[in-house]
């Protein structure tokens, strides 16, 4: 019989999904956060919204990721007290 060939695709994956988004031997991107991203936060949002934010952070020339870190680190500051 007719056995199809094994599809390839443009690029593969690597097994490591955390080594597919961030690479560890990158740059660190800000000189005050030394420990490295350590955890993902993920959010549902409406189309709407996410395109809002798409463009607030196009217009500020920043990316998403690096502006939603900041709006966060603003309203959730280091409390010295607490332990995590």
């Amino acid at each position: 019989m007719n056995e199809r060939p094994a599809k390839r695709g443009f690029a593969a994956r690597p097994g490591d999904a955390e080594g597919w988004i961030r690479s560890a031997d990158g740059p660190a991107r800000r000189a005050n956060d030394a420990s490295g991203f350590t955890a993902r936060l993920t959010i549902d949002v409406t189309l709407a919204l996410r395109g809002r934010i798409k463009v607030a952070a196009f217009r500020r020339g920043v990316t998403v990721a690096d502006m939603l870190r900041d709006l966060l680190a603003r309203e959730f500051p280091d409390d010295p007290g607490e332990t995590s």
